[in-house]
């Protein structure tokens, strides 16, 4: 179906300018005041049009467990999570449906989603996922999150030696599940890319890794990857490498232009050189990493050195919620504190630049998408100006990013389909959905891990110096 936006209010060089947008056959074929009026007729007046963003990582089965988990080190939250994650394919399905809609209501059009694998039931989980987003419309990267190391091998020894069991998978098995997943999924013309998504250093062999970068060459496919997210994965790095995850990564063949990589808090001015020189991406994730104490990004040194840098909001249980404006709110405002000089800091123009130009180019799609340009396909999201927390009015971006924007987006188009009209999901039945999340979940209160008091002591003499339930 072919659109013409009518006065619609968008960004331009020295301020803001009202034009008609034309989308023919999914692409963005005209952008002037007053155009002859082609196919549906969308009233753009006192509406702000951009193009739609990126939810450049995130974990989407973590949405059954949001707002449950206690305040915990990244360590020591994988621990409960992974006790509690969901074992049924449909509830996988259901959580997809959650993120992609949440996603789109808060300016998202593309998902990477780093998805959590039931065991034994791989391929069933990836299925779930590919149904729930190709049922919304949403366009969605999904990485099979695969590693071959126990979750207990992602935390330093401190030189203390404790057992490793083995994990589940062995490398083969998790390249040749991979091999299922791209045989099977990969649709990029259908809205479904699979991405080359081992979990990260700390839990992935060597091996692993230049299993999926050959993979990833051989399909086209993009990559990622968590990296240094805390202090522990930092002196892990050590430990196992002498030397940066990154300066590994990099000798690994593993980093590159369509190389994205989750959090990059704990990196050095030589790792930053190191993803500046390969054109790797940096997805700033700053809910979780506050939400974690993980620490803060150093994104305005990324920016200096060149570095693309994209949003994510992670998972719904380490965030806990898939809301893009408050994700680029809080990563825009919170480098305030990081340099005094106040010409570093983040914009509003700049923070919607990142989150849809940045996110496009973290996945190669950045000729594509990611800007309102002739020519490009017709990612778009047309927000209210009229609505309360858009008001009064003052500058547009301004309160859409550092405002607290309320139900504020009216229309999402994701290749040229408009999925999101008046304010309404169009492809899904939100409120089935929602009678769906609450009849299959149940209130959760003070519930016992059984993993968490066999790391808890691990962690705290290597990270805390406390010796309390380690035996010398």
């Amino acid at each position: 179906m072919n659109f013409t936006i009518q006065s619609a209010l968008i960004p331009v060089e020295q301020g803001y300018e009202s034009v008609d947008v034309q989308i023919v056959d999914g692409q963005i074929v005209a952008i002037a005041p007053a155009l002859e009026a082609t196919g549906t007729v969308v009233d753009g007046h006192n509406k702000l049009l951009l193009p739609g963003f990126v939810n450049a990582h995130t974990h989407s089965s973590e949405m059954w467990q949001r707002g449950s988990i206690s305040p915990l080190p990244l360590e020591l939250w994988l621990a409960e999570l992974y006790d509690f994650t969901p074992l049924d394919p449909e509830k996988v399905y259901l959580s997809g449906l959650g993120t992609a809609v949440e996603t789109l209501l808060s300016g998202g059009t593309t998902i990477v989603d780093h998805l959590v694998l039931i065991p034994g039931q791989e391929l069933e989980t990836v299925e779930a996922a590919v149904r729930a987003y190709q049922e919304v419309g949403i366009q969605a990267f999904i990485g099979p999150l695969i590693q071959d190391q126990a979750l207990i091998t992602g935390m330093p020894t401190g030189g203390i030696p404790h057992d490793v069991p083995p994990y589940v998978r062995s490398t083969d098995d998790a390249i040749s599940l991979l091999k299922d997943c791209i045989h099977r999924f990969h649709r990029p013309d259908q809205g479904i890319s699979i991405m080359a998504a081992p979990t990260g250093s700390q839990l992935c062999s060597d091996q692993l890794f230049q299993g999926c970068a050959e993979l990833s060459e051989l399909h086209d496919l993009c990559r990622h990857s968590h990296l240094l997210e805390t202090k522990a994965q930092k002196l892990l790095a050590q430990e196992k490498y002498g030397c940066s995850a990154v300066e590994h990564l990099q000798r690994l063949g593993f980093l590159g232009a369509k190389t994205s990589l989750a959090h990059c808090v704990w990196l050095d001015d030589t790792d930053i050189a190191i993803l500046a020189e390969t054109r790797s991406t940096v997805v700033h994730n700053p809910l979780s990493n506050l939400r974690l104490g993980s620490g803060i990004a150093p994104v305005l040194k990324y920016q200096a050195a060149g570095v693309n840098v994209a949003f994510g909001c992670d998972g719904a249980s380490s965030n806990d919620s898939q809301d893009l404006l408050e994700v680029i709110k809080i990563g825009s405002i919170l480098h305030n504190v990081t340099d005094f000089e106040y010409r570093h800091w983040i914009t509003p123009r700049q923070a919607v630049e990142m989150a849809a130009l940045g996110g496009a180019t973290g996945l190669g799609l950045q000729h594509q998408t990611g800007s309102l340009e002739v020519g490009k396909q017709a990612d778009l999201v047309l927000y209210d100006l009229t609505n309360l927390s858009l008001l009064p009015k003052t500058d547009p971006l301004g309160l859409l990013v550092l405002g607290r924007p309320t139900q504020v987006v009216d229309s999402v188009w994701v290749k040229g389909d408009r999925i999101v009209a008046d304010g309404i999901v169009k492809t899904v039945n939100v409120e089935h959905l929602r009678r769906e999340l609450f009849e299959r979940s149940e209130w959760t209160v003070n519930r016992q891990s059984v993993t968490l008091p066999q790391f808890e002591p691990l962690y705290r003499r290597v990270m805390l110096g406390d010796r309390e339930g380690i035996g010398d």
